[in-house]
């Protein structure tokens, strides 16, 4: 595909082989073209690498950050789950809004959480907010201990974020799913991989080895859940796409 900005005319070409299409610059299909350009060459640039949040990294696009954010509060969930920890940013996030909200705490569950990340976290001024797994998101015990850790009645929502092949998270959709309750999600995190398989930093096999596989497959077997884009609970423009790393991600429990 070929794209052609000409700031001159005001206009955004876009070339492929099914043929020759010409849109505004300035309209929501020139902007929603010119997005996904910004997102593959942003991920190859580890763009999500350059923030961080109360002194910790968080490897997130901060559009992420913010729609979580929208989910969260209008949820006010009693306990946060995400799976993989890497530095920590996510989980002092989360537990900065809890704080805020005066309501919530978080589980952290990765396979291996480094020395000087535990340290990290929890010296932090939000640890009290935080409770740290180690182990394999998937194990029997793991599984279990988070299991025992919610309250019988309590709003959990879950976000997946460790290992992103196809085949851990549908491990992990089918090992927290029942932790969700009515109207909370699950959401597969990172599913742009499929987006991103041809650029120099991609992998040939995430054309099919991706999180958006693995939840489509797990809603289509699970009437339980839907996948859909939370709803903006604000939005005075014509645009209704997320600028997103986490596209078919979010999982609500319906029943």
């Amino acid at each position: 595909m070929k794209l052609i900005i000409d700031t001159e005319t005001a206009t955004l070409t876009e070339e492929d082989a099914s043929g020759t299409r010409r849109f505004d610059l300035y309209s929501k299909e020139a902007f929603e073209r010119l997005s996904r350009q910004w997102v593959r060459v942003g991920w190859n640039q580890k763009y999500q690498y350059t923030f961080s949040w109360m002194g910790r990294p968080i490897i997130q696009l901060p559009e992420d950050m913010l729609r979580i954010q929208e989910v969260i509060y209008r949820l006010k969930p009693d306990v946060i789950i995400e799976t993989g920890v890497a530095h920590g940013g996510s989980l002092i996030f989360y537990a900065s809004l809890c704080k805020a909200m005066d309501k919530g705490r978080v589980i952290g569950i990765d396979i291996e959480i480094r020395p000087h990340n535990r340290a990290a976290i929890e010296s932090h001024e939000l640890s009290g907010f935080i409770t740290l797994v180690e182990g394999g998101s998937t194990a029997t015990d793991v599984a279990a201990k988070v299991r025992s850790m919610v309250k019988t009645g309590e709003r959990a929502l879950v976000i997946l974020d460790s290992n992103h092949s196809k085949a851990h998270v549908a491990a992990e959709l089918e090992t927290y799913c029942g932790l969700v309750t009515p109207g909370s999600y699950i959401v597969a995190t990172d599913g742009i991989m499929f987006d991103l398989h041809d650029v120099p930093r991609g992998a040939a096999d995430w054309q099919w080895d991706h999180p958006t596989a693995a939840a489509a497959e797990f809603a289509r077997e699970h009437p339980e859940f839907v996948l859909e884009q939370p709803p903006w609970p604000f939005n005075e423009s014509s645009l209704t796409e997320n600028i997103t790393h986490w596209p078919g991600a979010w999982l609500r429990r319906i029943g």
